[in-house]
């Protein structure tokens, strides 16, 4: 009475057979499998033809480790599957940039200023507003919201019901006010 193999026992057959480098058995695998290891590496690597030349990779290092399956550890599906998907994972991590390497972020400078130059800053920025603090309350506000906020003339002129040219004015003059406090 003849024994029937299952589709498992012939795909592990099939590995075992390439293992002792047989051609046949090779062909027969990849025709089995093929379509089973295309949709794993399509389905890591998002790109059709990248996949296929995967696939194409995978089945050269199973027949170059077809000696390294053992029957009863895993599923040959579960190894042939294990194998597209590492190789398909290796890919993806050769394509990310080196400056994804976690080294390169020890290197990226600080964008907060200094101890010394944030001290500075605040020195400076006091001094703005004290000289802010000098200028008629409208003035200043007025060069607060084109400076600091970035209104535009003719948005400041609007809200202080104050012609065009005469924020112009204003504006000129309490730079010049402005800059003669910083300066002293």
């Amino acid at each position: 009475m003849a024994t029937q193999n299952t589709p498992t026992q012939d795909i592990a057959d099939l590995i075992a057979r390439c293992a002792l480098r047989d051609r046949d058995a090779f062909r027969t695998l990849y025709e089995r499998t093929s379509a089973k290891l295309f949709g794993v590496t399509l389905r890591i690597l998002k790109d059709r033809s990248e996949a296929e030349e995967a696939v194409q990779e995978v089945y050269v290092k199973v027949w170059q480790r077809a000696d390294r399956y053992v029957a009863g550890n895993t599923s040959p599906i579960s190894w042939l599957v294990a194998v597209a998907r590492n190789h398909s994972l290796d890919i993806l991590r050769a394509r990310r940039p080196p400056s994804a390497d976690i080294d390169v972020a020890l290197e990226v400078p600080d964008a907060a200023p200094s101890p010394e130059r944030a001290a500075q800053n605040n020195e400076e920025r006091g001094q703005i507003e004290k000289c802010l603090g000098t200028l008629e309350s409208d003035r200043a506000d007025a060069v607060r919201g084109a400076y600091l906020d970035g209104y535009s003339y003719e948005e400041l002129a609007s809200r202080y019901a104050v012609p065009l040219n005469t924020m112009r004015t204003w504006l000129r003059r309490s730079l010049i006010k402005l800059k003669e406090c910083l300066t002293a």
